[in-house]
C-alpha cells in the first residue's frame, strides 16, 4: 500500500511554515494518541503516521529532500536512493517506530510544568514579594514623615542560617534524582518527567532536619521597619524597600516590599493632584458690600483673602504655592478658595421685614436675575406664537 503525502497526513499545505507544521502535529498527535483510543483499532497506525511525517517535515533537510524526491528520498535499504541518502535513508528510516524524539519538541508546549516540569529544582528560589497598605494624613502627606510599620513574614531561620539542617550540617544531594530535582519515567512511547517524591523537586535532602524552622530553613517573624515617605505623595503612590520582603529558599535572595500609600480625606481641604480646594462659606452681606475672610493653608498657617464686592457663589481666587508639593521637585500647586454665599436661617420678624424692604429696592441690583426671566418671556412668547 502506497503512504500518503506528509502534507495530507498533518492537514496542511507544502508551504505551511514550521509554527503551522507544529500547531498540525500537536492538535493531530492529541487526537489520535492509542492511550485516548483504546477502542480504536486503528488509532496507533494513525499516530505513528503522524508521528513519522512531522519527523521528516519538521528539519529543513529532509523536509527539502521530501519536497523533491518524495517517499523515494528515504528509501533504498543500503543503497543510496534517487537524493543519494545511503545508509536506510535520511538519518534512518521514518518509520522505525523512534516517535520520542519528534513528540519530544511539542510535549512542553503540551503539558508545560503539570507533569513536574521546570528545571534545576535545586536552585535557589527568590522570595516572594510582599504588599504593605499605608493610610496616612494629608498633613502627613505634604511635609513628609518617617514612619515606623510591622510586618509579618517568612524570615532565614537564625538557627540554620537558611539551609534547614540542624547544627551546621549540609543538605545531602538526593539519591533518587541525583539533584535534578525530577525523576524520568517510561510511558508508552514517551519519557515522561516527574517532581522527584523523595525531595519534592529541591534536588536535596535534609537528614537532621532543624528544630527551630522543621527543615524549612524559614520561620515567620513581625519585623519592625522605618519607611520614609517623601513630601508630595499621593493615593496610589507605591514605594520600594528591596530585600524587605520574603525571604528565599535554599539561599535564594529574599524579595522585596512595597508600601502603597493611601492619603485619607481632609475634613477641610479637597486635593486634586498639587492643587487644594477649600470652599468657605460668606455672608450675603460679605458677598454683596465686600471685606475679608481668613482661611487655613494645610501649612498650619492663615491667609486673608480679600472679598470683592458682588461676589457670588463658586468664585474662585488662587492663592499660588499654597498647595502640595510635586513629588519629584518642582513648583508646588496652588490652593483655591471657592466662595459660598450663604443664605441665614431662622430670622426674626424684625430682619423678615428688612429683608422684604431690601428685595423692594434693589430690583435693579439683580442683572443676572434680570437677563434669566427676560429669556424665559421670549421664550415663553415664542411658544404662544
Amino acid at each position: 500500500m502506497s503512504k500518503r503525502d506528509y502534507y495530507d497526513v498533518l492537514g496542511v499545505s507544502k508551504g505551511a511554515s514550521e509554527a503551522e507544521l507544529k500547531k498540525a502535529y500537536r492538535k493531530k498527535a492529541m487526537e489520535l494518541h492509542p492511550d485516548r483510543n483504546k477502542d480504536n483499532p486503528d488509532a496507533e497506525a494513525k499516530f505513528k503516521e503522524v508521528n513519522e511525517a512531522y519527523d521528516i517535515l519538521k528539519d529543513p533537510e529532509k523536509r527539502a529532500a521530501y519536497d523533491r524526491f518524495g517517499h523515494a528520498a528515504f528509501e533504498g535499504g543500503n543503497g543510496a536512493g534517487p537524493g543519494g541518502f545511503g545508509g536506510g535513508g535520511f538519518g534512518g528510516h521514518p518509520g522505525n517506530g523512534d516517535f520520542g524524539s519528534a513528540f519530544s519538541d511539542v510535549f512542553e508546549d503540551l503539558f508545560g510544568d503539570f507533569m513536574g516540569g521546570g528545571r534545576g529544582g535545586n536552585r535557589a528560589t527568590r522570595g516572594s514579594d510582599l504588599r504593605y497598605n499605608l493610610r496616612i494624613s494629608l498633613e502627613e502627606a505634604y511635609t513628609g514623615k518617617q514612619k515606623t510599620i510591622r510586618v509579618q513574614s517568612s524570615v532565614a531561620c537564625e538557627s540554620c542560617q537558611g539551609t534547614g539542617a540542624e547544627g551546621g550540617s549540609e543538605p545531602m544531594t538526593c539519591p533518587t534524582c541525583s539533584g535534578m530535582g525530577k525523576v524520568r519515567a517510561q510511558q508508552g512511547f514517551f519519557t515522561v518527567e516527574r517532581t522527584c517524591p523523595t525531595c519534592g523537586g529541591r534536588g536535596q535532602i535534609i537528614n537532621n532536619p532543624c528544630k527551630s524552622c522543621s527543615g524549612s530553613g524559614r520561620q515567620q517573624k513581625e519585623r519592625t521597619l522605618s519607611v520614609n515617605i517623601p513630601p508630595g505623595v499621593e493615593t496610589g503612590t507605591r514605594i520600594r524597600l528591596a530585600g524587605e520582603g520574603e525571604a528565599g529558599l535554599r539561599g535564594g535572595p529574599a524579595g522585596d516590599l512595597y508600601i502603597f500609600i493611601e492619603v485619607q480625606d481632609h475634613p477641610i481641604f479637597e486635593r486634586e493632584g498639587q492643587n487644594l480646594f477649600c470652599r468657605v462659606p460668606i455672608s450675603m452681606t460679605t458677598a454683596a458690600l465686600g471685606g475679608e475672610v481668613e482661611v487655613p493653608t494645610i501649612d498650619g498657617g492663615r491667609a486673608r483673602v480679600k472679598i470683592p464686592a458682588g461676589s457670588q457663589s463658586g468664585r474662585q481666587m488662587r492663592l499660588r504655592g499654597k498647595g502640595m508639593p510635586a513629588l519629584r521637585g518642582g513648583p508646588a500647586g496652588d490652593m483655591y478658595i471657592e466662595l459660598v454665599v450663604e443664605t441665614p436661617v431662622n430670622l426674626t420678624s424684625r430682619q423678615k421685614e428688612l429683608l422684604r424692604e431690601f428685595e423692594k429696592l434693589s430690583k435693579d441690583n439683580n442683572p443676572k436675575s434680570k437677563n434669566f426671566f427676560s429669556k424665559v418671556k421670549t421664550f415663553w412668547d415664542g411658544m404662544t406664537s
